[in-house]
């Protein structure tokens, strides 16, 4: 695309952000946990538990990020995601369009979401970032090949919603039968970009939870458990919340509203 034919695509792009492309970034910078996160200051890493935690009556604390209904909820289409550059090389170019300060937390949330999509797969992990709705189908045709895949989102079912609080399992977590997933964690952009990752083979377990909150909220949750912690980082906010040791045990956590877990 030439290069007046690309400006103008951003400008019709930021027009139809308008100012929400600020305020995506203020809400989606913190939707990846960080492995350092004090736990004790920061309500958002209580999104854990242990695999033992999964009963009728369990009462935890958990976080739950609220639904934005200000920002863009559907991925752009494959001409205009492939119109715009996304590349960490590019991001000087980026962050002038955006008007983004190149020392602020948007343009450090920006760095990492490219830096993370840039870096290699560990092992025989699969990653992909996904920009456009047939991007995101393509990546469900390469990792499940022919198999159909289902896609599995945590609801919000009343409007009371309260970010921080405990949570009750009102009926018998359901295990969802699965052999394969592919999770995909919306993450920090001006536009909507999903973080997709997996391993081939039975390495995790998905539950459906019935949540009902102290203010009596009620919520479907998706949430998965990793068999193997083996490779986790030892100062992961996980085993200071839940204690243990990488390899000690699995670990579970709910998934976040906006995301997103494709299983086969």
């Amino acid at each position: 695309m030439k290069e007046d034919n690309l400006m103008l695509f951003f400008l019709n792009l930021k027009l139809s952000l308008g100012s929400n492309a600020l305020e995506i970034m203020e809400n989606n910078h913190n939707n990846v946990v960080k492995p350092k996160e004090d736990p004790d200051n920061d309500p958002s890493v209580h999104v854990f538990f242990k695999v033992t935690d999964l009963y009728q009556g369990k009462r935890m604390p958990l976080y739950f990020e609220s639904d934005n209904d200000s920002a863009p909820m559907h991925l752009l289409s494959r001409p205009q995601a492939d119109s715009i550059p996304f590349s960490l090389s590019k991001l000087p170019s980026l962050l002038e369009f955006f008007q983004f300060s190149n020392t602020s937390i948007k343009a450090q949330a920006m760095e990492t979401t490219l830096r993370q999509c840039e870096s290699k797969p560990k092992g025989d992990e699969f990653k992909r970032c996904v920009t456009s709705l047939e991007a995101m189908l393509d990546m469900t045709q390469e990792f499940f090949g022919s198999v159909k895949p289902k896609v599995l989102t945590t609801k919000i079912l009343s409007s009371n919603h309260t970010l921080y609080q405990n949570y009750t399992l009102v009926e018998k977590p359901l295990e969802v039968n699965q052999s394969e997933m592919v999770a995909c964690h919306s993450v920090a952009y001006p536009y909507l970009v999903y973080y997709c990752h997996g391993h081939k083979g039975h390495m995790t377990r998905i539950f459906k939870l019935a949540l009902r909150g102290d203010n009596n909220e009620r919520i479907e949750s998706i949430s998965v458990c990793h068999k193997d912690t083996s490779m986790w980082d030892a100062d992961h906010v996980v085993f200071r919340l839940l204690g243990g040791y990488p390899g000690s045990g699995p670990a579970c956590h709910v998934i976040p509203i906006d995301n997103l877990v494709w299983v086969a």
